[in-house]
């Protein structure tokens, strides 16, 4: 079933036009974390499920992830997560779709300052977004790292007035992909 998934997440994520030649490179077990910090409360979860495909050739870059697959050190905080704010039933995938705009050959085995264009959808909303990160690049796997900040209300996530004060309104995201041929 999961082979079925990632046929079909390829397929219409990186274009009907991919042939079983290209140089893909891909991962189900890809590790994206976020992290909000107010003067109250600091909250971190990692989602360590996230699927992610490279194409070589074309730069093409697909991440997408189940937002119920972030862990937090407190149960009580995940469960208010995705009822409350991520609304994980209704919404319960969040994906990145987007090409790194640096030509790079990843065949040579070196570490690359890169930058990813594409679209973020998280909560339903989809917007366009600018990502930096490094790339190593050795002669069996490609080893992506990435930050960058989402703000809450770009993505319609609500906060209610009670606990403001306790979440960010701009959360910081990271990630690290360990993609395979």
């Amino acid at each position: 079933m999961k082979k079925l998934i990632l046929f079909f997440f390829t397929f219409f994520l990186l274009g009907a036009g991919l042939s079983f030649g290209q140089n893909l490179y891909r991962t189900s077990v890809g590790e994206v974390s976020f992290f909000s910090k107010t003067p109250a409360l600091d909250i971190e979860a990692i989602n360590k499920k996230a699927g992610a495909i490279l194409n070589a050739d074309s730069r093409d870059l697909a991440i997408q992830m189940k937002i119920t697959d972030f862990q937090f050190p407190n149960k009580l905080m995940q469960e208010h997560f995705n009822e409350n704010y991520l609304e994980s039933e209704r919404f319960p995938t969040g994906k990145f779709v987007g090409k790194i705009k640096e030509a790079i050959d990843f065949n040579k085995p070196d570490t690359y300052s890169v930058t990813a264009a594409g679209n973020l959808t998280i909560h339903g909303v989809t917007k366009p977004v600018t990502v930096k990160g490094s790339i190593i690049a050795t002669a069996t796997e490609i080893l992506v790292s990435f930050d960058f900040t989402v703000r809450t209300e770009d993505f319609k996530i609500k906060v209610p007035t009670l606990v403001f004060n306790k979440i960010a309104e701009v959360i910081e995201v990271s990630g690290k992909l360990n993609l395979v041929k």
